[in-house]
């Protein structure tokens, strides 16, 4: 296992991290004792971060990685994030949602919020700290000073070891870098998205703030299992449109994006490699990416996951994916607050 520090802070993360996403739910069926089995292959092969989220089925996620990891939470870094209004209440008095995905709840960052859903996490993951504390989302309609009040106030209450920001653009980042204790920002990121390296990576790097990236899979179009034949159910977040301010997975668009699939399945053939490990290979080239973490629920796909880090990718092997990714289509046009325009791919 490799080891990275998060930014400028003295926090050090497995390179690979451990996504728990899919086991809130929203991903379709899964075998909760696989995903138990995985959590333990993860902590044999050298895997410390563990990513979880209050909006990931509700708890559910935190609480099945509490069960997961047992006696030796103690030895990892726990991650989940809060500021997504989850609780009876909340939604009437934050109608605003989701800018990208209509279905998504609203955000809430109030103070007395963000209080209430670290302490609703420490419950479901049976702990009495976290290590990492992120805001899920960016609420607009809350000032940053107050989101980040919250943080700092976590931290000195001995609650969270170190907080973060998650979804963040450049200039959100830059207001709460100044105020708050920011360690992280965490992004999706991979050849499918990469809005974030135009404005919001350089700016990580000034500020000394660690990029975790989520989805380094595409959120499934990177692992080659998907075929022509593909559909996701109703309760699979995949089946919504847009999501993430994309739209990869719609009828329209899927043959094409299964299509560049194929092509990167070729180089990954002549790399005598598998599509995940090119993929999360790519996505750790990047030196400002602290971590990857991929949603993870049989114990061959940590396993998977892990063997990434074997693989060195040239800057013509990179150049090539470049190439290959200008034939994707749905991708995102624009950031989602500021609007600015991406300009890659075309």
């Amino acid at each position: 296992m490799d080891y990275r520090q998060m930014g400028n802070s003295d926090l050090e993360v497995s390179a690979i991290g451990f996504g728990c996403w899919e086991m809130g739910g929203g991903y379709g069926d899964f075998d909760s004792q696989e995903v138990i089995a995985a959590i333990h292959r993860a902590l044999d092969l050298g895997v410390t971060l563990f990513d979880t989220a209050r909006r990931y089925g509700d708890g559910a996620s935190e609480e099945l990685l509490s069960k997961g990891l047992g006696a030796r939470r103690q030895d990892v870094i726990v991650v989940t994030k809060g500021g997504v209004a989850t609780r009876e209440g909340q939604i009437e008095s934050k109608p605003k949602g989701d800018p990208q995905s209509p279905t998504f709840p609203p955000r809430d960052s109030r103070y007395k919020e963000l209080m209430a859903d670290c302490e609703d996490s420490l419950k479901s993951l049976g702990t009495d700290y976290v290590d990492l504390f992120l805001i899920h989302w960016p609420d607009t309609d809350t000032p940053f000073e107050e989101a980040m009040r919250g943080l700092s106030d976590l931290v000195a209450s001995g609650k969270a070891r170190y907080v973060g920001v998650s979804n963040f653009e450049a200039a959100q980042l830059r207001e709460c870098a100044g105020p708050g204790p920011v360690v992280t920002n965490q992004v999706g990121y991979n050849l499918f998205d990469r809005r974030w390296e135009l404005e919001m990576f350089p700016t990580a790097k000034e500020l000394g703030v660690g990029i975790m990236a989520y989805g380094p899979l595409g959120h499934g179009l990177l692992t080659g299992a998907f075929t022509s034949g593909t559909t996701f159910a109703e309760d699979d977040w995949r089946s919504q449109r847009p999501v993430f301010g994309q739209d990869l997975f719609s009828a329209e668009n899927f043959a094409r994006n299964l299509a560049v699939v194929s092509q990167l399945q070729g180089v990954a053939d002549r790399l005598s490699t598998t599509l995940p490990r090119l993929a999360l290979a790519w996505v750790l080239s990047n030196d400002q990416v602290a971590v990857a973490l991929s949603g993870t629920r049989r114990p061959a796909e940590i396993e998977e996951n892990v063997d990434a880090l074997n693989l060195p990718l040239t800057a013509k092997t990179q150049s090539e994916l470049a190439q290959i990714m200008t034939g994707a289509i749905g991708l995102a046009a624009t950031m989602p607050y500021s609007q600015t325009p991406v300009p890659y791919p075309a």
